[in-house]
């Protein structure tokens, strides 16, 4: 059965979470603080964390960023806080995706299923592309750039297979959400944004590059094939 970890200070938050996750099969453990949360982590080995910002000991961020030194497992971050850089924050350090309390239960149901779907699906085609000295592994989820392993966080990894996968093609914001995150809410493609800053980041060996088409979207090139503008 699936483990979900619900962390939060606030025991009907935790009570409510559980109660909808549990009646679409999942089993539900919760914490009230962080320290528990990392804790739990190792013990139950989760699926999927909902995890509150405002936690009483360590916050949310820092928990965040503790689970990301050794897993990859999809985080979902509740906040009560409407400030952009909170879910932008918390999205540079590895969040998955991110909801507002208060929250319809039902919003948080549909939330998990499509990170899930997500995590487990990932990109169904078996064929390995290869642009230049960049290599991916669709069937076994592996990227490199010549020899060199490199370490992609599940969208990290979606997004660069989609962009090689259209060599040479501008897809816009809005498409990348569409196709990775499999989702239409326009208006946050800041998220595209900050997941391509990651890319640019792990792909300084590789001879591809990412550009950015002002007031479009992004697409990947070969270097040598790069405009001098």
């Amino acid at each position: 059965m699936t483990a979900i970890l619900v962390v939060d200070d606030e025991p009907n938050i935790v009570a409510l979470a559980k109660l909808y996750l549990e009646q679409e099969g999942y089993r539900v453990e919760g914490v009230g603080n962080g320290n528990d949360a990392l804790s739990k982590m190792n013990s139950i080995k989760p699926s999927l964390i909902v995890l509150d910002l405002m936690l009483p000991d360590i916050d949310g961020f820092e928990v965040c960023r503790e689970i990301r030194k050794k897993s990859d497992v999809p985080i979902l971050m509740l906040t009560a806080r409407k400030e952009d850089v909170d879910k932008i924050v918390g999205l540079e350090l590895g969040a998955d995706d991110y909801i507002t309390k208060p929250f319809n239960p039902r919003e948080l149901v549909a939330r998990v299923k499509a990170i899930l779907r997500r995590y487990k699906a990932g990109l169904k085609s078996g064929e390995a592309i290869e642009v230049g000295n960049l290599r991916i592994d669709p069937a076994r989820r592996e990227a490199s750039i010549g020899k060199q392993a490199l370490r992609l966080r599940t969208k990290e990894f979606n997004l660069l297979a989609t962009l090689a996968q259209n060599l040479g093609v501008v897809l816009t914001r809005d498409r990348l959400l569409e196709i990775v995150w499999e989702t239409d809410y326009y208006g946050e493609t800041r998220t595209v944004d900050i997941h391509i800053n990651h890319l640019r980041d792990k792909l300084g060996g590789a001879n591809v590059s990412i550009e950015t088409v002002r007031g479009i979207g992004y697409k990947m090139i070969l270097k040598s094939r790069a405009s001098n503008s």
